[in-house]
């Protein structure tokens, strides 16, 4: 995608068990870094955006052969829900975003779909 900046880190669960990071903008890379090291579980990843949705990039992390388990794709706050065996660590699932507020409405379903056909992601048969 043009334009798109990222940031990306990934912990190694042997061997030197070391961050691995890659990325096109420093500040992305470094939030990544520090927040893998936070979590501090084996064999995870994390990709920080800017300039993109995550449904831009799906596809291609899905395609990965490595990647077992995407927990979200979110612009929301999340929390990374870990279990910890003493010498691992280990991500169960992650709590993304807020609670629902209600039910949406006629409006926010046009606003909802707009928004989904602006940003390319494709609406199914009954509109999504």
């Amino acid at each position: 995608m043009p334009g798109i900046q990222f940031g990306l880190a990934f912990s190694e669960a042997s061997g030197d068990r070391l961050v691995r990071w890659s990325g096109t903008d420093d500040e992305l890379i470094a939030l990544a870094q520090r927040h893998v090291l936070g979590i501090a579980a084996g064999h995870c990843f994390l990709i920080l955006l800017r300039n993109a949705y995550p449904i831009n990039v799906l596809p291609a992390v899905r395609a990965v052969q490595e990647v077992c388990t995407i927990f979200c794709a979110t612009a929301n706050p999340v929390e990374v829900i870990l279990a910890d065996v003493g010498e691992g660590r280990a991500v169960l699932g992650v709590a993304d975003g807020f609670k629902p507020l209600g039910v949406e409405t006629p409006a926010h379903i046009q606003a909802r779909q707009a928004l989904l056909r602006r940003i390319g992601y494709k609406l199914g048969p009954a509109g999504a």
